[in-house]
């Protein structure tokens, strides 16, 4: 099933600036052969749903093995059955 996603990653316990843990997560989304779109507060994603869902597990996988001890994700998903979701068909 198709999808739309927006998913905002919240490294805690790193310090006042979580920019290098962000970067890395957005990265990990960014090589997950999805569509990606990164905004100021997270990143949108298009694809299959069950790659989405696969996509964030690695992001948490990945960031606690590099020693971040906690994160917190926001996760919005978008489905439908009357037209495949795009991520551009969002802006108009």
């Amino acid at each position: 099933m198709k999808a739309i996603a927006e998913v905002q990653v919240i490294p805690i316990g790193v310090g006042v600036s979580v920019r290098t843990e962000v970067k890395r997560a957005h990265q990990l989304l960014a090589d997950s052969g999805l569509e990606v779109e990164l905004h100021a507060n997270g990143t949108n994603l298009e694809g299959e749903l069950d790659e989405i869902f696969r996509a964030v597990t690695h992001v948490h996988e990945t960031l606690h093995a590099e020693g971040v001890v906690r994160l917190s994700t926001h996760l919005k998903i978008g489905t439908r059955m009357d037209k495949e979701p795009t991520l551009g068909g969002k802006l108009f």
